[in-house]
């Protein structure tokens, strides 16, 4: 069983692969991730290796490879969590196919399960499962984890607002939106995509 952070590194490594069709060094690895120990990175890669889902290749510098366990383990990211109440997979027109691993996997991406219905008219349902990029700015319009007071978050569309205020509106016209400090508001992702099972 994988840590988080391995898992993390697992999934990066197998995404670099699939992308560049070559492997990260430690340091691509390290920088993709937001690792700034690069001690800490030989650390992952070197329990992945114990784990069996990939080998080191001595004495070359991209010498990593997948192994059978890890080319058959479908690619994952962490469900952190849930969160009240956040934009429908767009379509792709004339493409045939969607590569589900660069569609969802991303460094440092995580998962979040919604729940409450403010965010209806976006598309994001209750039970819905939301994909999140990692970033502490936003831009307007785009659908955030926001983290009030260093208590509650929450998924909502972000907008600025004159005299340093920020705006976190909720998709569905029967609610308010909030509008507060930007002091009070710390952004801690954006919405890449969405998840739905049937």
């Amino acid at each position: 069983m994988l840590t988080p952070a391995q898992q993390r590194t697992l999934d990066f490594i197998r995404h670099y692969l699939a992308r560049q069709g070559f492997a990260p060094t430690l340091t691509e690895i390290a920088e993709g991730l937001g690792v700034r120990s690069r001690g800490s990175m030989h650390k992952q890669v070197q329990a992945l290796a114990d784990a069996e889902v990939i080998r080191l290749i001595p004495g070359r510098k991209r010498g990593i490879e997948l192994t059978d366990e890890a080319e058959n383990q479908g690619p994952t990211i962490p469900l952190l969590g849930r969160i009240a109440a956040g934009h429908p997979i767009e379509a792709i027109p004339d493409q045939e196919t969607l590569n589900v691993a660069e569609f969802l996997l991303g460094p440092g991406r995580f998962a979040l399960q919604v729940r409450g219905d403010s965010m209806i008219e976006a598309g994001i349902l209750d039970g819905d499962t939301v994909i999140i990029r990692p970033q502490d700015i936003a831009n307007d319009g785009d659908i955030v984890v926001a983290l009030i007071d260093n208590e509650e978050a929450t998924l909502k569309r972000f907008h600025h607002r004159v005299g340093n205020k920020l705006e976190l509106a909720p998709e569905n016209r029967s609610l308010r939106p909030l509008v507060l400090d930007a002091h009070r508001v710390r952004i801690q992702g954006v919405l890449v995509a969405q998840l739905r099972t049937y």
